[in-house]
């Protein structure tokens, strides 16, 4: 007869414990502890995965073998990818409500000429076929609705189906009847994920998990889920906004520096080759305030429009306002500009913008952002012509860059004229059309500037 092992599990943050205690030393919560089965054992049990015997090799002898991929219709999901989706790969993807998850996930279906498994737990068939008549013109014969919430369920029906790819929206309304606890909860996400995770392994299958994310903006549901997962999508951006960002915060089998771009339209997510020409605005005339950063996502250079408004402050404390930029950055440079150039700034509201719904952290922003600042103070219109990459210390100095070749000539291919930059010493200044105006202080960069 099986043994079982149990213990206690906080529901909220998922912290085990060998006995019942009424709060959380974790997260503080009360009675938030439920027991669970931990273990399930028998007088022959086999690791997990294990289908041959496995013993020690050094790892000089280990051959090397390159994971073979599967290139999906997207060309942003497959550079977040690292090249393409990964055989027997699991992959979760996380965001906001809205945001576009399922309509992803449902192109994705739409449009790959696989043997596709769509488990959706949260919608009906008859919703899923609506929204697929509404997103996508090519239709694939191939794909296989099935909503249902039971996890042998799904499982007993992905193995008789055999498919190439699954996906399951969402881990969240998943059940397994080995546990009593509601959908949802830390005990049935970790046991469904775990089951989910052994069926893709042992199948060669990749599948796609969907992941509700709490009002912090984390995944919901325990913390190991991500670590048992290979590969961690975050899809964000404003609502308010047409764009789309896909990235990857967790990736086994590539980068996570890179980022996909997409607009949602009426008829799906459209993927955005170019995000510069779209994220800059042409004016009619020049106002004070305005600025280009180029900035890098991933090895992807961009061009965004930053905004600044600075007025005198109405009530005694001056207020400071970011949307897409770090406040506390804002501060700092706020800060120096007062501290080393001489700028009266502590009496003024100071309101920065970038134009699109990014958000970036970027330290090659603050020139920029600077340049905003010191325009919509003195009421004086930047060039549309000008581009700025730079950091900013606490010194007042403009530091180096990281790849500083790919900002320029992406300046130059936008047809830029100049761009404001730190010392580059090491970059042959011939090779770029575009006129290189290096500045080291802020002092010398106002100047320049105006």
């Amino acid at each position: 007869m099986a043994k079982l092992k149990t213990a206690y599990f906080c529901q909220n943050c998922g912290s085990q414990y060998p006995q019942w205690v009424g709060q959380c030393k974790n997260c503080g919560e009360w009675n938030t502890l439920v027991e669970e089965i931990v273990e399930k054992t028998t007088s022959h049990k086999t690791p997990p995965f294990s289908k041959t015997k496995q013993h020690v090799i050094n790892i000089i002898e280990v051959e090397a073998i390159e994971e073979p991929r599967i290139k999906t219709p997207s060309d942003e999901l497959n550079r977040v990818l690292g090249g393409g989706i990964v055989l027997g790969s699991v992959t979760l993807i996380g965001g906001e409500p809205g945001i576009g998850k399922s309509t992803l996930l449902l192109q994705l279906a739409l449009k790959m000429k696989k043997k596709i498994f769509y488990v959706s737990g949260e919608e009906s068939a008859s919703q899923i076929k609506m929204r697929a008549d509404r997103l996508a013109d090519v239709k694939n014969p191939n794909c296989f609705l099935y909503t249902e919430t039971s996890l042998e369920k799904i499982l007993h029906e992905a193995k008789k189906l055999e498919p190439d790819f699954v996906i399951i929206d969402s881990i969240q309304t998943l059940q397994s009847q080995l546990i009593e606890s509601s959908p949802g909860t830390v005990s049935q996400i970790r046991e469904c994920s775990n089951e989910i995770i052994k069926y893709a392994k042992e199948n060669n299958v990749p599948v796609f998990l969907v992941g509700h994310i709490t009002k912090d903006g984390q995944i919901a549901g325990p913390k190991v889920l991500e670590h048992m997962v290979d590969v961690v999508l975050n899809f964000d951006g404003d609502r308010n906004h047409l764009f789309r960002l896909l990235r990857a915060n967790k990736n086994r089998f590539g980068s996570t520096a890179e980022i996909g771009i997409y607009e949602m339209i009426s008829q799906g997510l459209k993927e955005i080759k170019n995000p510069s020409e779209i994220l800059i605005t042409k004016k009619s005339e020049e106002l004070s305030g305005n600025s280009v950063a180029v900035t890098i996502e991933g090895n992807r250079p961009m061009l965004l429009e930053i905004q600044a408004l600075v007025s005198s402050a109405v009530y005694g404390t001056p207020q400071r306002s970011c949307t897409g930029f770090d406040s506390k950055r804002l501060n700092m440079l706020l800060a120096v500009l007062e501290k080393r150039a001489g700028f009266q700034l502590g009496a003024k509201d100071v309101f920065l913008n970038i134009t699109g719904g990014i958000k970036t952290d970027d330290p090659a922003l603050d020139l920029a952002v600077v340049a905003s600042i010191l325009s919509s103070n003195e009421d004086i219109p930047i060039s549309e012509h000008y581009c700025f990459a730079g950091e900013i210390g606490l010194s007042g100095e403009i530091r180096p860059i990281a790849q500083a070749e790919q900002r320029i000539s992406e300046a130059e291919k936008l047809g830029y004229e100049k761009i404001f930059v730190s010392n580059l010493n090491k970059i042959p200044k011939k090779k770029f059309g575009i006129k290189i105006e290096e500045v080291s202080k802020i002092e010398d960069f106002h100047e320049r500037l105006f």
